[in-house]
C-alpha cells in the first residue's frame, strides 16, 4: 500500500490489523501512537518486543474481551519473523472481533518483510505499509508538524540546520525539538548550535566502517565536512580506527573469538562489536601493515599542503586505503 492512500483510511476506516517495514522508524512510531490515540488503549493494550514475543501470550489476548470493555491493541515490534502459520492465526482473531486491533512493526529484512505481506491482505480485513527513507523536503515537513504541535516556533532554515548537524536522523532531531521547546521566542541557528551536540563523531564512525566495507564515502566524508570536522580530525579518527580493527585482527587470531572487554578495556555495544569484528576478519594482516605506514605518510602530505588541498588529498587518501582493502 502507498503512505497517501494508507493515510487515506486512518481519516476513514483504519486497517485493524497492519504490518509496517521499511527505513522510516520515526514515521511508524507516528502511525503506532496514532492506534494508541484513536483506539484509546494505552491503558489495555499489550506491547511485545523483540524476544518478548509469545504467540500463545498473543493469541490468548486477542482471544479475551477487553479487561476495561474497550480495545485489545497488540502492538508487536522485532526483527525476526514470525512464522506464517502464527500471523495467520492472530490476523485471524482480529477479524472476528471489531475490538481486536494488530500493529506488526517488522524491522528485518526486506526479503523477509516481503514474505510477511501474504498474512496482511485486505481480504483478511488487513494491509501493509512499506516506508521509505525520508528525502530532506519530507523530513523538514515532519518536523514542521513535531514543531507546530508543541507550540514551538521554529523557520523552515533552522529546521534545515538542525538536520545537517544531526545527520539527517529525524528521530534525533525530533526530540531534540522537545527539549528546545522550553526556550522563549523563536529558535534560531545559533540556538541550536549552542544547545544541541553534533552527532559527528558518530558520523566518522559511519564513514569509516564504509571505507572498510569498500562502499562509497564522498557523500558521507562531504557531510562531516559540513558538520565542521577538519581534515586533521578526520585523519586522526582513521588512524584510531584502523589501530582499532588491527587489534581486534590479533585478538581473533590468537583466541579465536572476539572480546571488545578483553581488547579494548571497555565493551563495546554488541552490534558494534560484531560489525568491527567482522571487518578484523575480512581484512588481511599485509593489508593492515599498507594502509598503517599509507596514514603515517599522507598526514606529513596533508601538513604540508596548503589549506585549499587538504580536502581533494584527504578523498584521494580514502580512495588509496580501499585500494589495499
Amino acid at each position: 500500500m502507498y503512505q497517501r492512500e494508507f493515510e487515506n483510511l486512518l481519516r476513514t476506516t483504519p486497517p485493524r490489523a497492519m504490518l509496517f517495514f521499511g527505513e522510516n522508524d520515526y514515521q511508524v512510531a507516528n502511525y503506532l501512537q496514532h492506534y494508541i490515540n484513536i483506539t484509546s488503549a494505552a491503558d489495555s493494550m499489550l506491547t511485545l518486543y523483540f524476544d518478548e514475543y509469545s504467540f500463545e501470550r498473543a493469541k490468548a489476548y486477542l482471544s479475551q474481551s477487553s479487561l476495561f470493555g474497550g480495545t485489545n491493541l497488540l502492538i508487536i515490534k522485532r526483527e525476526k519473523k514470525i512464522p506464517k502459520k502464527e500471523l495467520d492465526v492472530l490476523v485471524e482473531l482480529v477479524g472476528k472481533s471489531s475490538e481486536n486491533f494488530l500493529l506488526f512493526h517488522y524491522q528485518g529484512t526486506e526479503t523477509n518483510a516481503k514474505s510477511l505481506q501474504s498474512s496482511f491482505t485486505p481480504k483478511k480485513g488487513a494491509n501493509w505499509l512499506r516506508l521509505f527513507e525520508p528525502n530532506i523536503r519530507e523530513s523538514i515537513e515532519l518536523l514542521q508538524k513535531k514543531a507546530h504541535a508543541i507550540g514551538l516556533d521554529i523557520d523552515h532554515f533552522a529546521l534545515q540546520h538542525l538536520m545537517l548537524i544531526l545527520n539527517n536522523n529525524i528521530a534525533l532531531c525530533a526530540n531534540e525539538l522537545n527539549k528546545l521547546a522550553i526556550l522563549d521566542g523563536k529558535v534560531s541557528s545559533k540556538d541550536i548550535d549552542r544547545l544541541v551536540y553534533s552527532t559527528a563523531p558518530l558520523a566518522t564512525e559511519q564513514l569509516l566502517i564504509e571505507l572498510f566495507e569498500k562502499k562509497p564515502i564522498v557523500a558521507t566524508m562531504t557531510k562531516l565536512l559540513e558538520l565542521g570536522e577538519d581534515e586533521f580530525s578526520i585523519l586522526r579518527s582513521t588512524q584510531f580506527f584502523v589501530n582499532q580493527i588491527f587489534l581486534f585482527h590479533a585478538f581473533m587470531k590468537l583466541n579465536g573469538h572476539i572480546d571488545s572487554k578483553a581488547i579494548l578495556g571497555y565493551k563495546l555495544p554488541k552490534p558494534i562489536e560484531d560489525k568491527k569484528g567482522n571487518l578484523a576478519l575480512r581484512v588481511k594482516s599485509t593489508s593492515l601493515l599498507k594502509i598503517f605506514e599509507y596514514l603515517l605518510e599522507i598526514e606529513l602530505e596533508i601538513k604540508k599542503a596548503p589549506p585549499a588541498n587538504r580536502e581533494l588529498l584527504l578523498y584521494g587518501a580514502f580512495i588509496k586505503i580501499q585500494s589495499f582493502l
